[in-house]
C-alpha cells in the first residue's frame, strides 16, 4: 500500500497555525508569486473582487504584482487556507509606508490589513465560517505579530466587507480620499475609502 499524496500546502512552512473546534486548522502561508498565482487570479479576476482593483488582469500580471510586493519589506501577502484548501489572501502593510498614511494620524502599533475571502463554492452560504477565518487572522496580526492596531480601508462604495468589518468589532473611522500613486513599479487610481481600526484590546482583551 503506497502513501497518499502530500496535500499541495502542506510542505510550506506557515508564519501562523491554528485550530479552532468545530471549524477547522488554519495556516498562514507566505504568498508563492508564482505557484499561487492561478489561485489568486481567479478570486481577483470575479466581479465580486471588483472592489479589489485586478479584475482586468492577466495571470501573469498578478503573479508580477505580488513578486514586486515580495521585494517589499513593508507590505506582505499570504495565502490562508483551511484544512488544506485555499481559503483567503490575506495583505498586511506598514501604514507609515502607505498612501493611507496621509488621510490619518498613524499610531505606533498600527498595521494596515487588506483580506480577500475565497469563494463561497459548492455548499454555499458557510454561517460563521468568516467570523472564525478573521478571528484566526486577527490572532495571526495583532498576537504573532505584536501589533496594537488594525487599519482597513475598504472603498466606500463596498457596503459588504464595511459592515462584515463592523460586525468583528472594528470602529468607524472617516470617510477619506486616498491619493493615486504612480510610480514606475505600481500604480493605484484614487480611491474613495471608509477606514475603520480594531484595537488588541478590544478583539482580544490584552
Amino acid at each position: 500500500m503506497t502513501d497518499a499524496p502530500a496535500p499541495p500546502y502542506a510542505a510550506r512552512t506557515p508564519v501562523h497555525e491554528q485550530h479552532l473546534d468545530g471549524f477547522g486548522t488554519v495556516r498562514v502561508l507566505p504568498l508563492d508569486p508564482a505557484a499561487d498565482a492561478t489561485v489568486v487570479h481567479g478570486w481577483v479576476g470575479e466581479e465580486r473582487a471588483a472592489f479589489w482593483g485586478m479584475n482586468d488582469l492577466t495571470r501573469d500580471q498578478v503573479a508580477a504584482v505580488y513578486a514586486h510586493m515580495d521585494t517589499l519589506d513593508t507590505h506582505h501577502a499570504f495565502l490562508v487556507v483551511k484544512d488544506g484548501e485555499p481559503a483567503a489572501l490575506l495583505q498586511t502593510y506598514d501604514p507609515a509606508a502607505d498612501r493611507v498614511s496621509e488621510c490619518y494620524a498613524a499610531e505606533p502599533g498600527d498595521i494596515g490589513v487588506h483580506l480577500l475571502l475565497a469563494p463561497a463554492g459548492t455548499e454555499g452560504t458557510r454561517p460563521g465560517w468568516t467570523a472564525a477565518l478573521s478571528g484566526a487572522l486577527m490572532a495571526y496580526v495583532l498576537l504573532g505579530l505584536d501589533r496594537t492596531r488594525i487599519v482597513v480601508d475598504p472603498d466606500v462604495a463596498n457596503e459588504k466587507a464595511i459592515a462584515r468589518f463592523l460586525k468583528q468589532g472594528f470602529t468607524a473611522g472617516p470617510a477619506v480620499v486616498l491619493p493615486e500613486v504612480d510610480l514606475p513599479d505600481v500604480y493605484l487610481p484614487e480611491k474613495k475609502a471608509q477606514l475603520a481600526f480594531l484595537r488588541r484590546e478590544v478583539a482580544f482583551g490584552a
